[in-house]
């Protein structure tokens, strides 16, 4: 049966077996084609889904899901879910109320265009890139697009659909002048196919690891640095973890009791937004049917907001948010939409290290601590001009380096990366630590 059918059925039946009941279906569809020496050299199509259940019974949850849409199979599965709910230790657990939300079409005819189109702009990334005399290998050149479709519906009258997607051109390349060899990656990602331009996305990647050639090593020291916006965005997925109602509820965050306190810089305003017409992350409604709003995190410094979900609400004593997060394999969690950075007046860039990319932040930052050393790419200015830099480590607190923010850039930039999506400018803070030769 279709997945519409598949959920009223699995309603209906939670119901005679007398059970609260979520059930939540995702799929997605995905495209990937990658060019190489001016042809395509691969194009894969896929596809896959299923539909989650999210059972309480006397106040325990149990979840389970299935990928085939049987009528046996969704009975052997709500049977499983209500199992592991049994399994449970006492718990005081409920489904959040809900109602009618509609059926959205939010990616529209945004992926349009033929497969040879595609294949035509993926060759055209590749032969761009490949057309400069310092790129020694164009390791891959691609386009991906997903299309992701989410339906909900809860015994407690939520019930609602939409569809999502966005497409995205990448490129991961060595670069050699003379002895210096350089290699990086850059993608751009844009909510519509027609919205991408490989020449664009060709001139950046070759600006941003071409300006890193013939870098020399840097001299130990604290200086002033300015953070571009892939670096921003990867410290926001700190930020992130310490402002989640999961890790508040399990005591995690280092920001717990601090909710009306000045925990960065007054430059600094950080806000969530599903809304956003043009937003990669954009959604109507969360994974528990709870719509969509946009949410001030940090406004001018002062913490004004935790992301919650129903059950994160509940233990903490706060508001849900709308952040209710899941696939249709997982169990409930957290999760921002459109993480936004406001931008600022702009930055000066006259002294100092313009910080361009950390490296194995998964591995040198402790998200609870908020302590980060890791290594780094940058440029050192001195007089306004930039010299590449190389073989250095940059070393903060977190939540030390967001009180300091002493300008905030006006250059914000949609990325999709480690903090999901986020649109982001660049930020500079004085006295940051620099290891290097």
């Amino acid at each position: 049966m279709k997945v519409t059918e598949a959920k009223k059925w699995l309603l209906a039946e939670a119901a005679k077996r007398g059970v609260d009941l979520e059930a939540l279906a995702t799929s997605q569809n995905n495209l990937m084609i990658q060019a190489q020496n001016g042809a395509t050299s691969d194009v894969n199509m896929s596809s896959g889904g299923g539909i989650g259940l999210r059972v309480v019974t006397e106040g325990r949850v149990g979840y389970a899901y299935t990928e085939e849409l049987t009528e046996e199979a969704l009975s052997w599965t709500l049977d499983e879910a209500i199992g592991n709910a049994e399994l449970q230790e006492d718990g005081n657990a409920t489904l959040p109320a809900g109602s009618a939300l509609g059926r959205h079409e939010l990616v529209d005819e945004g992926l349009s265009g033929s497969l040879q189109e595609k294949k035509d702009t993926t060759i055209r990334l590749e032969r761009e890139v490949a057309a400069d005399p310092r790129v020694q290998t164009v390791q891959y050149a691609g386009y991906s697009e997903r299309r992701t479709e989410v339906e909900i519906g809860s015994t407690k009258g939520v019930d609602g659909a939409y569809n999502v997607g966005y497409a995205t051109l990448f490129s991961a390349l060595v670069m050699r002048e003379g002895e210096s060899v350089k290699q990086g990656y850059e993608s751009e990602a844009k909510r519509e196919f027609h919205q991408l331009d490989p020449g664009r996305t060709a001139q950046e990647s070759l600006r941003k690891l071409g300006r890193h050639l013939g870098a020399k090593p840097l001299k130990t020291g604290r200086r002033r640095a300015i953070l571009e916006p892939d670096v921003v965005s990867t410290l926001l997925m700190l930020v992130t973890y310490a402002v989640s109602g999961k890790t508040l509820a399990e005591g995690r965050s280092r920001l717990q009791g601090k909710l009306g306190e000045k925990i960065a810089s007054e430059l600094l305003t950080i806000v969530d937004d599903p809304t956003l017409p043009e937003g990669l992350g954009s959604r109507p409604f969360d994974a528990e049917g709870t719509p969509a709003q946009r949410l001030t995190i940090v406004e001018e410094g002062v913490l004004r907001s935790f992301l919650h979900n129903s059950d994160t609400a509940a233990r903490t004593g706060q508001a849900n948010t709308g952040h209710a997060h899941r696939g249709y394999k997982g169990t409930l969690g957290v999760a921002p939409s459109n993480l936004l950075v406001l931008p600022g007046s702009g930055i000066t860039q006259r002294e100092g290290i313009l910080v361009t990319d950390l490296m194995g932040v998964h591995a040198g930052a402790n998200p609870i601590t908020g302590d980060v050393s890791v290594q780094a790419m940058g440029l050192e200015l001195i007089d306004g001009e930039e010299l590449p830099v190389d073989d250095f480590a940059i070393s903060f607190n977190l939540f030390d380096l967001l009180k300091r923010v002493d300008e905030v850039g006006d250059d914000a930039e949609w990325i999709a990366g480690y903090a999901g999506m986020s649109k982001v400018p660049s930020i500079a803070v004085a006295d940051v630590s620099f290891a290097g030769s």
